[in-house]
């Protein structure tokens, strides 16, 4: 991956008018798309399949007058009056007509329809107007809503003075606000974050240039992709806020390995390719995990949740291909104004030709931080376990539920006609719920109807069934339940239970298949819903942790260690969105309305700080074992360097990150507000309790045993080099060997179960050479052989093989290097032919001693004749490469010439089957 990588970020920095044009005409086109093809973003919330919603979709059908949006007008009498004196019936009546012709609104009921029950307050000081909508809340337009807003000043006019007035309802309860000053904000304080950084406006400007055109591209594409389907309001504002934060963050990380690089003595041009390649591979792994983490919220089985995820996804990664693409040109703009003076130079080369820092010099403040918490670990590890402990306290009363009018701020008139119906008809009527079923059978739907509501009406926390009738074509029936309490109060969800809990009564009884709904029980089922999925996602993510980690950091205790820090950071996170919006704490420096937490927010918080907090431990960690394996195994030494090294970017990665999501906070509302909240609480958790104080203390108390990891499992795991080790490696082989060679290896070995398979090899091989290697152990020459094919990754050594350095580019090499297996193959001359396909520069044969039949081994020696002088005619000498026991007359085989013959002997052995072993185990 660092190869391609370094060729990308050479391409994109000698390439840059065309990349950044390129990018602007994304740009245009998704604008273009968006206009053509949007159909705006959906505010409720619903879970196909839930009892409640079943029965929604039901009664769209059989009972439209209810199944619609409806809205509240909400009038209180003036102090010492009543809404039942004459006035205001009249100034009511008058204004209801209005009312009425509002386009979208289906009928507006009057307070004193002798058939409307529960419409006027027992003290006659309040009337709430029902409008019920033509269309469901999530497809009212925004037209509606500003004429029914607007009929509050009508009331007003019409009414007597000192009258209160307020518009409320469903349709109102889940309209998400836009966004506001603080977004700019938060992006300017990145902006001085990046320059304390990079000491440079150009530098600090460019991944806020980056990041914004990733979330501009992001949000138009989300928008565009609401002509395939109902998009959450919610999903356009996370992918908003994820896109700006981890688009600064990745070009954070490469602009800064580039200074780095330019302060070792690279030119430009050199510098930005490593930086991608590097960087680069850093960014790529900790994208696909916020990525793999957000779209498994499909885990879930809930089609919002599972469109925000891919929405926020799609926005991560993009982030990623701009940071990886438009970074670079931007540095290549950039040119020579980012290059570091001559005394910075100077100084970088007077601190890198120095002996490497020992534990006794105390230098910075970061260094002095992390002695002090590695000097006695365990009480460090203890003392974090306790804070974040009782960070996560609140949790144990944390109430899930789905907001309505009465989480909005109290400024808005949808919380004040919700609060002045619940102070004047009590809390249960601002979510009633809906008890229906199918009554075709019966002979007297309307007494049917009314039994049933007796019964339920006599169920404790029930105030009252102000409704219960049959439709006009007396199929279905409707029972219109108040609870005593709000529609988000536990004790409602308990009556929701025990309603359904009469379901086999009610059908034995009166033959009815009842179905209870409603915004409260639709509020239920959706969090019942989502806190059964919240365990399949936490295996899937701390899983999914666990073995990303392990090929990261080839360990096994690192996994471990950060799968529970995460946990710890996951955990005190959803504290404090508890303190917050359920206790109160601090809500009101935010302007939050504390009751309950978004049913969707923990799972949505685990798969996006999963991503995240794997982010600090992979540019953390991986630094610290980068100092580990040049150090020579001194692992505390290696803590305090790796911390020094890295804690400057992370803690600007993470103030960055908190400074955007805290700017989504204030002025915010639903359900970005406590995902704001969350996402900052969690960063700050994660990066500077867990990342860097309570890791360096667990790596100091494993000491060498952090970095273990058995020989058989290391060769399972795939290496995904994410350290970008292995175009360094590649950089520093650019010379070697002196002369265009084939093959090339020195100090070549393979480890078997308890010795080297082959160790030592040395060896250089012209094109149009053989190479012959003789072992009296043949699975000994197998080996070396199937390693030189770039099927088998040596232990040690460098190898080059068709110009490609194995095995970081065996993928590639391999196109070039026809294999024949002949050992056990049923037909050779066959296996011998395909190995010379059109595209072989080296051909490895293995087992040319095993072929008997001696009409074979002619036709094996002639074709090997033809396809070399074939080759050599064409201007590209073939090379041959192949294995046979000692004494076996393997010249005759091979075609006359001039080219060299290349010979290597392999030692032996007595035990034959262990190398076998130790072959195959590959």
């Amino acid at each position: 991956m660092s190869s391609l990588l370094y060729s990308l970020g050479r391409w994109s920095f000698r390439n840059r008018r065309r990349v950044l044009a390129i990018w602007i005409l994304v740009v245009v086109l998704a604008g273009g798309v968006m206009g053509v093809l949007s159909r705006g973003t959906d505010s409720v919330i619903t879970i196909p399949g839930t009892e409640s919603q079943n029965a929604l979709d039901a009664l769209a059908n059989t009972f439209p007058e209810v199944s619609g949006g409806s809205a509240q007008v909400v009038v209180v009498a003036a102090k010492g009056r009543h809404v039942t004196d004459s006035a205001y019936r009249s100034g009511i009546a008058a204004e209801l007509n209005n009312v009425e012709r509002i386009t979208g609104v289906d009928a507006a009921g009057s307070p004193y329809d002798t058939t409307v029950k529960g419409a006027i307050s027992d003290d006659r000081t309040a009337a709430v107007i029902s409008v019920q909508l033509t269309e469901d809340s999530s497809h009212v337009t925004d037209t509606t809503r500003e004429d029914l807003l607007a009929t509050k000043a009508a009331f007003l006019r019409q009414l007597p003075a000192g009258t209160t007035v307020a518009v409320g309802g469903s349709v109102f309860a889940t309209q998400d606000s836009g966004g506001s000053i603080t977004d700019t904000i938060g992006v300017l304080v990145a902006f001085f974050v990046l320059f304390f950084v990079f000491r440079s406006f150009l530098a600090a400007g460019m991944p806020l240039l980056a990041a914004v055109l990733g979330v501009g591209v992001s949000t138009l594409l989300i928008y565009a992709a609401t002509v395939f389907g109902g998009v959450s309001s919610t999903a356009p504002a996370l992918a908003l806020m994820l896109g700006l934060a981890v688009g600064i963050d990745y070009s954070l990380f490469l602009i800064s390995r580039y200074q780095e690089l330019l302060r070792g003595g690279l030119s430009p041009d050199d510098a930005a390719p490593q930086a991608t390649a590097t960087a680069g591979s850093a960014v790529v792994f900790a994208g696909i995990t916020v990525v793999i983490a957000l779209v498994g919220l499909s885990i879930a089985g809930i089609p919002f949740l599972t469109v925000m995820g891919i929405a926020a996804a799609g926005a991560v990664a993009l982030s990623v291909t701009i940071a990886l693409s438009l970074t670079p040109a931007l540095l290549g703009f950039a040119g020579s104004r980012l290059y570091p003076s001559r005394r910075t130079v100077a100084r970088a080369a007077r601190r890198n030709a120095k002996p490497r820092r020992n534990r006794g010099e105390r230098v910075g403040l970061a260094f002095r931080w992390v002695r002090a918490i590695t000097r006695f670990p365990i009480v460090t590890v203890l003392a974090v376990i306790v804070a974040l402990g009782a960070l996560a306290t609140p949790v144990l009363t944390m109430q899930l539920g789905i907001p309505d009018a009465g989480s909005k701020p109290t400024s808005t008139q949808a919380r004040r006609a919700y609060d002045l119906i619940s102070n004047h008809f009590g809390p249960g009527v601002n979510g009633p719920l809906l008890v229906t079923g199918t009554i075709v059978q019966s002979d007297d739907p309307v007494t049917l109807v009314n039994r049933i509501g007796a019964e339920i009406r006599a169920m404790p926390g029930v105030q009252s069934v102000p409704l219960a009738t049959p439709n006009r074509t007396a199929d279905t029936g409707i029972i219109q339940v108040v609870p005593t309490t709000g529609p988000n109060d536990p004790a409602t969800a308990k009556l929701i239970t025990a309603i359904r809990a009469q379901h086999d009564h009610f059908e034995d009884e009166y033959g009815v298949d009842l179905s209870v709904t409603g915004a409260a029980a639709v509020g239920i089922d959706i969090s019942d819903k989502l806190g059964g999925a919240l365990l399949p996602f936490g295996g899937f993510v701390v899983g999914l942790s666990f073995i990303l980690l392990m090929i990261v950091f080839r360990s096994i205790a690192v996994p471990i260690k950060a799968t529970l820090g995460y946990l710890l950071s996951v955990v005190a996170a959803f504290g404090v969105v508890s303190a917050v919006f359920v206790h109160g704490v601090g809500a009101d420096l935010i302007g939050a309305t504390p009751g309950i937490v978004i049913s969707f927010l923990p799972i949505l918080l685990m798969g996006i700080l999963f991503g995240l907090a794997m982010d600090y431990e992979l540019f953390l960690v991986s630094r610290i074992r980068e100092e580990y394996v040049h150090s020579s195994g001194d692992a505390h030494a290696a803590i305090e360097r790796g911390f020094v090294g890295s804690s400057k970017v992370v803690t600007a990665a993470a103030a960055i990150m908190f400074s955007v999501f805290v700017s989504f906070v204030p002025g915010g509302e639903g359900a970005i507000q406590q995902v704001g909240v969350g996402l900052a609480a969690g960063v700050v958790i994660d990066a500077f309790i867990v990342r860097m104080t309570l890791v360096p203390a667990v790596l100091a108390l494993l000491g060498r045993n952090a970095w273990w990891l058995p020989k058989w499992l290391d060769r399972l795991l795939p290496d995904l080099d994410v350290e970008g080790e292995a175009i360094r490696h590649e950089l520093n082989l650019a010379g070697w060997p002196a002369q265009d060679m084939a093959i090339a290896a020195r100090g070549l070995r393979l480890d078997g179960v308890h010795e080297p398979v082959f160790s030592g090899v040395d060896v250089q091989v012209p094109w149009g050479g053989a190479f012959v290697v003789e072992s009296s152990d043949p699975a000994r020459a197998t080996a070396l052989l199937l390693t030189l094919a770039g099927r088998i990754k040596p232990d040690a050594g460098d190898l080059k093989v068709v110009g490609d350095v194995l095995p970081n580019r065996a993928g590639a090499a391999r196109r070039r290097i026809g294999l024949a297996m002949l050992a056990g193959s049923d037909d050779p001359l066959e296996a011998v032919r395909q190995a010379f396909g059109p595209r072989s520069r080296v051909v490895v044969i293995d087992g040319l001693d095993t072929v008997i039949d001696a009409e074979v081994r002619t036709a094996i020696a002639e074709l090997i004749e033809t396809a070399t002088t074939r080759t050599r005619s064409g201007g590209a000498p073939l090379t041959l490469v192949v294995s046979t026991t000692p004494g076996y007359q393997i010249l005759e085989l091979l075609p006359p010439g001039p080219q060299p013959v290349t010979r290597l002997a392999v030692a032996g052995s007595a035990s034959p089957a262990r190398t076998l072993k130790a072959v195959t185990s590959r």
